[in-house]
């Protein structure tokens, strides 16, 4: 099967969900899989919220989600959205993510339920005891009023415990008790989907629901979402939640997310990266898209092969012009996206020595094969499969680039 034909065939293949519209955005219903992110500001200091949410979706975050969670989070919205387009987006999709007084801050702050895209709710705190139904009805009420999609966000972090405790009771008078971790997976499922049956009875239609079952254990998510896919047909949000920091979390998000990608079960995802102490907060959205580009899902950007290295590369030539065309790509692909169609699907490769580089150089739109070890660099370069010329001396790199701006202008068409 060609690389072609396996994507085509991934896709067909997708879970068929109800699509749901967010502004311009469709999630659901076969519609390209949807990359989304969340701020850490305090959404009450609007300029650095509006600076984080900007970055963020200049990364390609295609809708950000920041925390409403007072009355001076809900006062700020407007303003950050009014300085969002002051920036150059000129229509934000910002998502409010609501826990515990969502109702409240809803009705208080009609400008703020106005703007926002979508509302994030949680019905394990949404309110308790005779206060939920009331309280997410309100909510949903206020969703119909402004013509507004809802996330239903289940977590096992915040699961309804009367719930809970109303299965484990069933359970227990089991002749043969279920394991508690089933227990606690069926409660995360049917909270979502009784709630969003309330949803429906209140008004509102499944092209306006989305829902998410969030835990932070990879197999505990596929079994979780393998289950909603079966019993149901809203779009899904994958998040693998407080995923962790670093190579582990990222690990963790790809291997969930592809598993159940590769099942055709996901319309939206965000990678829940712990940032380290002064992070870059748009590495959760440079995550989310390259687990779907290496799965041929979606394209965002130009790829790099390049070799890892062996005692044939022992130079670091090949390793540093590997890095320098990453991020010369990074650095120009908003400007290459807006000026050329179809750049993001272009295909580059960096390789070290002979021994697999002009295979793989041939095989990409442009290539370089570097000589190894012991040797003065001299690298063949590959264009369309074909050797285009040979780079010497110490200026290979920017030669390199300056071979990909040519290729490009002369290959893409202008927008």
């Amino acid at each position: 099967m060609t690389e072609s034909a396996f994507s085509g065939a991934l896709l067909q293949k997708r879970h068929r969900t109800v699509p749901v519209k967010v502004g311009k955005v469709v999630i659901g219903g076969g519609a390209p899989i949807v990359v989304q992110s969340m701020t850490n500001t305090d959404t009450a200091d609007a300029d650095a919220t509006a600076k984080q949410c900007f970055e963020l979706y200049r990364a390609g975050s295609e809708l950000v989600r920041i925390t409403v969670n007072n009355k001076e989070a809900a006062k700020a919205v407007p303003e950050i959205y009014k300085k969002l387009q002051l920036m150059g987006w000129d229509e934000p999709l910002l998502i409010g993510d609501f826990h515990y007084i969502g109702h409240q801050l809803l009705t208080q702050f009609p400008d703020c339920a106005a703007l926002l895209a979508k509302y994030r709710i949680n019905p394990g705190n949404v309110g308790f005891g005779d206060k939920h139904d009331s309280n997410f009805s309100t909510m949903i009420e206020v969703a119909l009023k402004h013509n507004k999609p809802v996330r239903i966000g289940v977590n096992w972090g915040s699961l309804d415990q009367d719930l809970v405790v109303r299965l484990m009771d069933e359970n227990a008078k089991l002749a043969e008790p279920k394991p508690v971790a089933d227990i606690t997976r069926e409660a995360l499922v049917i909270s979502a989907l009784a709630s969003a049956e309330q949803a429906l009875k209140l008004g509102m239609t499944k092209d306006k629901i989305i829902l998410a079952c969030k835990v932070s254990k990879v197999q505990e998510l596929v079994a979780l979402y393998l289950e909603l896919a079966r019993r149901s047909d809203y779009a899904l949000h994958l998040g693998l939640t407080e995923a962790g920091m670093d190579s582990k979390g990222i690990i963790a998000t790809a291997a969930a997310f592809s598993i159940l990608l590769q099942q055709g079960i996901g319309d939206t995802i965000r990678a829940s990266l712990t940032p380290v102490p002064g992070g870059d907060r748009t590495k959760e959205v440079q995550v989310c898209q390259e687990i779907l580009q290496s799965m041929e899902l979606r394209a965002f950007s130009p790829m790099v092969t390049a070799c890892p290295g062996c005692g044939r590369t022992t130079s670091s030539v090949f390793q540093e012009l590997a890095q320098k065309i990453q991020h010369h790509i990074r650095d120009n692909m908003q400007v290459w996206r807006e000026k050329y169609s179809g750049v993001e699907n272009m295909n580059l490769a960096v390789m070290g020595c002979v021994v697999n580089g002009p295979g793989e150089s041939k095989h990409a739109n442009i290539g370089i094969s570097l000589p190894g070890t012991g040797e003065s660099p001299a690298a063949p370069v590959f264009v369309d499969g074909q050797k285009y010329k040979i780079l010497r001396g110490d200026n290979i790199a920017q030669e390199f680039i300056e071979i990909v701006e040519h290729y490009i202008e002369q290959k893409y068409s202008r927008i």
